[in-house]
């Protein structure tokens, strides 16, 4: 199985993803959050004890192609991680991480927010 680290130098922007599928409902997933404006479930593959996803229902591939116009959106991912951290337990303390493009990471172009927690987290991450 690829690393992340891997998957990322293959990983090519556009078309559908696997999040998108999700968001539309076309790959069953259990959400331990949704609102009108994003989802938040299980990473698959945790890192951490708590590894979730916050990401957005609109299909945004990485920061450094938002705009101007997604500052509330994006805002409100930060908020929803706050919100959803705190309701799983993560009182003392999360990493939250956005990947963006194939340095930065990136497996999956479809912008979604990494929160994890449950141990102490190093630095640097990586």
């Amino acid at each position: 199985m690829a690393s992340e680290t891997e998957k990322a130098q293959t990983a090519q922007p556009g078309g559908d993803t696997i999040f998108g599928k999700i968001v539309r409902g076309e790959i069953p997933t259990k959400f331990i959050y949704e609102d009108e404006q994003c989802v938040a479930f299980n990473d698959i593959a945790p890192e951490a004890p708590t590894h979730f996803l916050v990401l957005p229902k609109k299909p945004l591939t990485r920061p450094a192609e938002t705009e101007d116009s997604d500052e509330q959106l994006l805002g409100h991912l930060l908020i929803v991680a706050r919100k959803v951290a705190k309701d799983v337990g993560l009182a003392d303390g999360f990493r939250i991480t956005i990947n963006d493009g194939v340095k930065g990471g990136q497996s999956v172009y479809h912008l979604h927010v990494h929160v994890m927690g449950g141990r102490q987290m190093g630095w640097p991450p990586g």
